[in-house]
This record gives C-alpha cells, sequence and structure tokens, in this order.
C-alpha cells in the first residue's frame, strides 16, 4: 500500500469538538471527539474528495482524446 505523509491543521472547536482539515488539501475537511476520531474522519473525507475530484475529471474528458500515464512524486 502506498503511503502519504500529510499535515493536519486542528483546532478546538465548540462544543469540545476538535475541527481541522488537511493542509495539503484544504478542502478536505472534517470534525471529530478526540484527535483520533478526526483523523480517521480526515481520512474518509480525503478519500471522498478525492473520488469526487476523480469522478469529475473523467466526466470533463469524456468525450477526449486523451493518454494517461503514472506520475511518480516524492518531496
Amino acid at each position: 500500500m502506498k503511503t502519504m505523509e500529510l499535515t493536519m491543521i486542528i483546532e478546538k472547536g465548540e462544543n469540545d469538538y476538535y475541527v481541522g482539515q488537511i493542509e495539503e488539501y484544504p478542502a478536505a475537511l472534517s470534525q471529530g471527539k478526540t484527535i483520533d476520531e478526526l483523523k480517521d474522519n480526515l481520512r474518509d473525507a480525503l478519500k471522498l474528495l478525492l473520488k469526487l475530484q476523480k469522478k469529475q475529471l473523467e466526466n470533463d474528458y469524456i468525450k477526449r482524446k486523451i493518454v494517461k500515464r503514472r506520475l511518480l512524486f516524492a518531496q
């Protein structure tokens, strides 16, 4: 399984919930009663975000001739 190291931005919100987002993917937002729950919820939010973005790209290119290639990235 491939892994990436991402950064969570966390703050204590109302009602003692932790709220946060992923710095590298700001649209991935969530909350949790604990930091561990927030972490799990952010993972789920990122998976959903990436799935939706992939579907949108597929729709955008549906009638166009394209080539797909793998891109390896290390920072």
